[in-house]
């Protein structure tokens, strides 16, 4: 691998200490950002960031065309090479208005960048996600053992995720004095809980029913009178590891300290499902699953605002246009059932035509006037 080039890394400092300081974007983001930079360097054969030519952003597209994600082989997904080049393209965007850059970069030629509208579009195409059902998920925690302290957080865990719809790195960050039995609610206190964008958000038990809810309250009750866990204590501690005589590590039972990330949840996630007879679903997919439960039960938009708020979602858009895509299944059945109620209208009941509804609303016109 050729070595870096100095000037280029100290301008890559301060386009990531302004990311993280002025633009307020996340450690995780500026990650993602400093990896695309790295890509586009390799490129260029780590030329002068001063030295940049439309020609290195069209290599930069075709050499992406030959990447493979690291997870599964395969090429990159258009979404992600979309994503790639808006990270280089808005960092040379602001390479050109910085001193000593400025006069050898054109602001426009950062528009080499932008994917064709082809691939735009391929990026950027909504697709049919797959949700577990209440069904499932129920029938996940029924075939889930619950003898071992082990085994009851886990069934725990899953149960606590469908009734309150939290994201699965603010579970792993949550104590007990967060959690609210009494008045059925959780408290998500962005000081110490890793809640996305760092947002404080309480939330009510979604009414999932009453077997999920016993899961938890039984689990919590657990761990106060059982495992004498304090208020700052996890709500689901890590696992505890000791060593046997052959020096092999296995599990004792339950720790006092947190996860400090998601993976192990997404772990008992997989492997409950699995167990279970069924396909993978994460943690964040019950999201998913809330949100086109509340389109069922909420009867008016203040019920689904309320729905959407509980979710921890300022617009009740958010919900719709991000969670709420109706499935394909039961897209058929709404419009078939539509279709019956029109036929049954048509068929009993007299309907003006248009004509008649504006002859209605000139005269009424008439009359107010």
């Amino acid at each position: 691998m050729r070595k870096r080039h100095p000037k280029n890394e100290r301008i890559k400092r301060r386009y990531l200490t302004y990311l993280e300081e002025a633009d307020r974007q996340s450690k995780r983001t500026t990650d993602q950002v400093a990896a695309s930079l790295f890509q586009f360097e390799n490129s260029t054969g780590f030329k002068d960031f001063a030295a940049f030519h439309i020609e290195q952003a069209r290599k930069f597209k075709r050499d992406m065309e030959g990447f493979k994600s690291p997870r599964s082989g395969k090429p990159l997904a258009k979404a992600t090479m979309k994503s790639r080049l808006a990270h280089v393209k808005a960092f040379f965007q602001w390479l050109a208005r910085e001193p000593g850059y400025k006069s050898k970069i054109r602001y426009s030629d950062c528009d080499y960048f932008n994917l064709s509208a082809r691939d735009t579009r391929i990026a950027t195409a909504t697709r049919e996600q797959s949700v577990a059902s209440a069904e499932q998920i129920r029938h996940v925690l029924r075939s889930m053992k619950a003898d071992t302290d082990i085994e009851k957080r886990n069934r725990a865990l899953i149960a606590f995720t469908f009734l309150t719809g939290a994201r699965d790195d603010a579970i792993a960050s949550l104590s007990l004095k967060h959690v609210d039995l009494d008045n059925r609610k959780i408290f998500q206190d962005a000081r110490v809980v890793r809640t996305k964008n760092r947002k404080t958000i309480t939330s009510w038990f979604f009414p999932v029913g009453e077997d999920v809810e016993e899961i938890v309250r039984d689990w919590v009750n657990f761990l106060v009178h059982e495992k004498l866990f304090g208020p700052d204590d996890p709500v689901f501690p890590s696992t505890r590891l000791g060593q046997r005589n052959d020096h092999r590590f296995v599990v004792v039972g339950l720790s006092r300290n947190r996860w400090s990330t998601a993976g192990p949840i997404r772990k008992i996630f997989k492997e409950a499902f699995e167990s279970a007879g069924l396909q993978y679903f994460n943690p964040h997919s019950f999201r998913n699953t809330l949100v086109l439960i509340g389109e069922q039960r909420c009867n008016s938009p203040e019920e689904f605002k309320a729905w959407s708020q509980n979710l921890g979602h300022e617009k009740v858009m958010t919900a719709f246009t991000s969670y709420g895509t109706v499935p394909s299944q039961r897209q058929a059945e709404i419009m078939e059932s539509l279709g019956q109620s029109s036929h049954r209208l048509s068929g009993t009941d007299s309907v003006p035509s248009a004509e008649t509804i504006q002859k209605v609303l000139r005269h009424l016109s008439k009359t107010n006037g």
